[in-house]
C-alpha cells in the first residue's frame, strides 16, 4: 500500500500495482498511490521519465531516428501533458470536483509512465508492436475510466465529459504545435 515516506523506487513499485489494479478494475486501486505532495512530486517524475523513455528510447535501442525527433517528442508530449492536465483541472473545478484533481493527476502520470515503458518495448518487436499498441489504446481507455471510477469518484456521465475535454484540448494543442514545430528530417 502507498505510505508517504517510501523511495521513489518504492513509490514506483506501489504504483505499478495500482495501475494494474486499474486495469483489472479492482475498487481498492486508489490504495497503491500517494496523494501527498510528495506523492504527486514522485508521479510528476514518473512523466519526466516517460518523456525522456519516449524520446530517446529508441535511440538506446540502436533505431535509426532522425535528427531532432527525440527532442521534438519531448516537446511535443509535454505540450500534451500540460493540454490534458489543464483540461481535466478545468472540467474537475466546473464539475465542482477540484479535490479530484491530484489523485486523478497521480494515477495519470504512473499510467503514463507505463504507457511510456510499453511502448518502448512496442518498437523491439517490428510490425508485431502495432498489437501491442492497439493493446495499450485499450487498456489506456480502460484505466482512463477506471480512473474516474475508483481514484475520482466520478459518475459515467462526468467521466464522459472529462473524455470530451480532454480529446478536444489534446486536439487543440496537436493543432497549435503543428504551427511551430517542423517536421523533422529523415
Amino acid at each position: 500500500m502507498a505510505q508517504s515516506r517510501q523511495t521513489f523506487i518504492e513509490e514506483a513499485v506501489s504504483a505499478a500495482r495500482g495501475c494494474l489494479a486499474l486495469v483489472l478494475g479492482r475498487r481498492d486501486a486508489a490504495s497503491w498511490f500517494d496523494f501527498s505532495h510528495r506523492g504527486l512530486a514522485g508521479s510528476l517524475l514518473a512523466v519526466l521519465l516517460a518523456l525522456l523513455v519516449t524520446g530517446f528510447g529508441p535511440l538506446l535501442l540502436g533505431l535509426p531516428v532522425p535528427a531532432g525527433a527525440p527532442t521534438q517528442s519531448i516537446v511535443m508530449n509535454g505540450v500534451l501533458f500540460v493540454a490534458q492536465a489543464a483540461m481535466a483541472w478545468i472540467v474537475l473545478r466546473q464539475m465542482g470536483r477540484s479535490d479530484g484533481f491530484v489523485p486523478y493527476l497521480v494515477a495519470s502520470n504512473w499510467v503514463t509512465m507505463l504507457s511510456g515503458i510499453l511502448l518502448l518495448f512496442s518498437l523491439l518487436f517490428g510490425e508485431a508492436g502495432l498489437v501491442v499498441l492497439l493493446a495499450m489504446v485499450i487498456v489506456a481507455m480502460l484505466t482512463f475510466i477506471n480512473i474516474g471510477r475508483f481514484i475520482v469518484t466520478l459518475q459515467p456521465m462526468q467521466i464522459v465529459l472529462l473524455f470530451i475535454s480532454q480529446s478536444v484540448g489534446v486536439f487543440l494543442a496537436l493543432g497549435v504545435l503543428a504551427l511551430f514545430l517542423p517536421v523533422p528530417m529523415t
